[in-house]
């Protein structure tokens, strides 16, 4: 069992994480105009070294994992992980207010944990209860939040003031969390290598589509962040068509270091 010391050390590592990052682009990193991404020296270098690493060590891995397991063994990994995580999505629903959907998030979520055995599978999509994707970043903007600067964070990606928090929030939301560390640590590996399979082809497309990865990481981050606030239907400025194109990749560049 994780104990109270324990958690508070994991928001305390999360916290330093932050501040860290956000002093060091404070003293080195030089705006190029962009009033959203104030430190983008230093988040360069920091998607660089992501980059570098991913590369090196997370491409690999995860091609290796797509090699020895069946398509289907990987759906359900997935479908595993996204029932698993699922209460933040029904909590930050019910925060923004959305409480017809917050019911039908919940029955999701008991239907595929006990009908879909431990969320190996998602009957609840067929029964007409689809899967919603809510954070805290934005139940923020809801709210009236506004995104503050754009972060890259080592190790996380991209990512804003404003969106930091959930990182924190989803950790203390999954059940996985709470058990012990010889099933959470295995579990958390699996999750990572899978997640990085899964998006292993919109690598590919954004690395030969983009003449500057880190601008078009950074403002499909921030426009798909805009488009889930609003429900996919954001404040007219043009993002429709933009919007397509990263449904054409299944939105994973936005996850990708």
């Amino acid at each position: 069992m994780i104990t109270k010391r324990f958690c508070r050390l994991v928001t305390v590592f999360f916290s330093l994480l932050v501040l860290a990052t956000v002093s060091g682009c404070a003293t080195t990193g030089q705006s190029s105009g962009d009033p959203g991404d104030p430190y983008e020296q230093t988040n360069r270098e920091i998607y660089d070294f992501n980059d570098g690493l991913d590369k090196k060590v997370f491409q690999p891995v995860a091609r290796s994992y797509v090699k020895v397991t069946h398509p289907a063994v990987r759906d359900s990994v997935t479908n595993f992980f996204d029932n698993v995580t699922y209460l933040s999505t029904i909590v930050n629903t019910f925060l923004q207010g959305k409480v017809g959907q917050g019911f039908q998030d919940s029955g999701r979520f008991i239907i595929n944990s006990t009908v879909g055995i431990g969320g190996l599978f998602d009957p609840a999509t067929g029964i007409g209860l689809p899967q919603n994707d809510e954070d805290l970043g934005q139940t923020f903007g809801v709210w009236g939040a506004e995104e503050g600067a754009y972060l890259m964070l080592p190790m996380f990606g991209p990512d804003t003031v404003r969106d930091v928090p959930d990182r924190v929030s989803s950790l203390f939301l999954s059940p996985l969390f709470y058990m012990a560390a010889t099933i959470t640590i295995p579990l958390t590996a699996l999750q990572a290598v899978n997640e990085r399979a899964n998006l292993l082809e919109a690598t590919r497309v954004r690395d030969e589509a983009a003449l500057d990865p880190y601008t078009f990481t950074r403002e499909a981050f921030r426009q798909q962040r805009t488009y889930l606030i609003y429900d996919g239907n954001p404040p007219s400025s043009g993002l429709d068509e933009f919007i397509e194109e990263l449904d054409d990749i299944d939105n994973g560049v936005l996850k990708v270091f």
